[in-house]
């Protein structure tokens, strides 16, 4: 999908509106402890990352589409040049440290083939990873607050990392978080905040962060 194809599917970049309702963020202590407890199982601290972005590196600069296709991300963080790409409707971030010529940090904000296509529209789920040494920068907090800030909204996979998990109750102090199930048709239904116990059991049970000026109710 092209640039201009993938623009109509969401809002334009960097819009301004009011910030979200903040009323349920007390309750969040509890409900972060009880999802941590039934759905956190994917650990990525020993795998050799950047090795595997390094190898990343080398097919972007061999593949002239791909080099082509990057975009320049208004974001400063600690000196790190960010650059995106769009494919088939999905959007690829990657952090680089000028300094190492070398990729340090990944974002993939994938569709996810659980919903139906209107909710495709509006939703995405984020997916980081980051080399040692470049952890507790704030790299994927930045992120995700730039596609959230642009009125565009994230759904958790099925599953999360400790990590992963706590950015998103980090998040929520500052964007409306909302519990939802993938119901019939692929239909996304919301639950109570907090949720009653034992829907955190199922893989259907999902978090999602509702970016700026959007409504749950345009896709729930």
């Amino acid at each position: 999908m092209t640039t201009a194809s993938l623009a109509g599917c969401f809002p334009p970049l960097f819009a301004q509106h009011a910030p979200a309702d903040q009323g349920w963020q007390g309750r969040l202590g509890a409900w972060g402890r009880l999802w941590t407890e039934l759905r956190i199982d994917v650990d990525l601290s020993g795998r050799d990352i950047q090795r595997e972005f390094d190898a990343l590196h080398d097919r972007i600069r061999t593949n002239h589409r791909t080099r082509d296709a990057m975009q320049p991300l208004p974001l400063h963080l600690h000196g790190l040049v960010l650059r995106m790409r769009e494919a088939d409707g999905e959007v690829f971030v990657y952090a680089i440290d000028p300094q190492r010529n070398r990729i340090v940090a990944h974002t993939v904000f994938n569709r996810l083939v659980e919903v139906d296509r209107r909710t495709d529209r509006h939703l995405r789920a984020p997916h980081t990873k980051v080399a040692h040494g470049y952890r507790r920068m704030g790299i994927a907090s930045a992120i995700y607050r730039w596609w959230l800030d642009s009125g565009r909204s994230l759904m958790t996979g099925a599953r999360q990392s400790a990590g992963a998990h706590g950015l998103w109750m980090a998040l929520a102090r500052d964007y409306e978080l909302a519990a939802v199930r993938i119901g019939e048709h692929k239909r996304v239904e919301q639950l109570p905040l907090p949720p009653p116990p034992g829907f955190y059991a199922a893989l259907d049970t999902r978090l999602v962060l509702v970016g700026r000026g959007c409504r749950l109710a345009d896709f729930a």
